[in-house]
């Protein structure tokens, strides 16, 4: 299994550039940060591990924009991969997105994974245009359209909320496929889902016990005539031996640590101690 750290940025505490740096360094695999453009002071949606309007963390007001995020931890990194856990896409024009990801891809030298969200928050997604109901969908046709524009030298998509005729777009990615992994609670929906359009799951932080999940993910997956594994990235909230243990066996790819939002000091201190649990914990291959 690989190790890797999320940050969950904010206008405070260490950039993102810094501890996407520190975390390279330290011998972590990949570099995850989040999204959301705004939250309304109002709002329907209830979130999850709350179950109210109530947030658990006022960072979710306070996130940078990830693209950005990314692109300052790029230019001071050359190995670790760049990813979202989770992005919104459907919050942004599907053009321009796949532009913002294949230059970061081609800038970056082919380090850069999608993660993505269906949203929690409907009345985010509403304030951008996008029906609460049907946002898996749009979601599928932005993930289709953007990996038109990726691979296509004339590229084109028709869907219902997508649609756009022969174009031109450059840089294409480095990579031939850009991964596409969605965080979204373990439902037969979900891996359905993932099964058909995307490349692996990212746990949510409120599930622990993941093995039967894992497992329907994989019969979904090979039953929708997948080859190979999907790949999975399960949040840890701390090095344990039990637990990275079984989650190898069950075909856990990636284990992915939160970092504090504190000062640089503070999170490079903490990095040091996170380093040294995970490897000395780490099951070995």
């Amino acid at each position: 299994m690989r190790s890797g750290v999320v940050l969950f940025t904010s206008d405070r505490g260490i950039t993102p550039a810094a501890a996407a740096a520190a975390a390279e360094e330290r011998g972590f695999s990949s570099f995850f940060v989040p999204e959301h453009t705004h939250i309304p002071i109002k709002r329907e949606a209830a979130h999850p591990s709350t179950g109210d309007a109530t947030l658990p963390d006022d960072r979710y007001t306070r996130t940078l924009d990830p693209w950005v995020s990314l692109a300052m931890a790029a230019a001071v990194t050359e190995r670790i991969e760049l990813s979202t856990a989770v992005a919104l896409p459907v919050e942004h024009d599907p053009i321009t997105l796949a532009k913002t990801l294949a230059s970061l891809d081609h800038l970056s030298g082919g380090r850069v994974t999608l993660g993505a969200g269906f949203g929690w928050n409907t009345d985010e997604l509403t304030d951008h245009g996008v029906p609460p109901n049907k946002r898996r969908t749009v979601l599928r046709e932005y993930i289709e359209a953007m990996r038109q524009l990726w691979t296509e030298e004339e590229a084109s998509y028709q869907g219902d909320y997508v649609s756009f005729g022969p174009s031109w777009a450059w840089p294409k990615p480095v990579q031939s496929h850009i991964p596409v992994l969605i965080g979204a609670a373990g439902t037969e929906k979900t891996f359905q889902w993932i099964a058909r359009t995307g490349d692996g799951w990212i746990t949510t932080p409120t599930e622990t016990d993941i093995s039967a999940r894992i497992a329907l993910l994989h019969k979904t997956w090979t039953e929708a005539g997948r080859t190979g594994r999907p790949r999975v990235v399960a949040l840890a909230f701390k090095a344990d031996r039990d637990t990275l243990s079984r989650w190898a066996e069950d075909g856990v790819t990636d284990v992915l640590y939160g970092l504090p939002d504190r000062s640089a000091d503070d999170v490079l201190r903490y990095l040091d101690r996170l380093a040294g649990k995970v490897a000395e914990m780490t099951p070995t291959d």
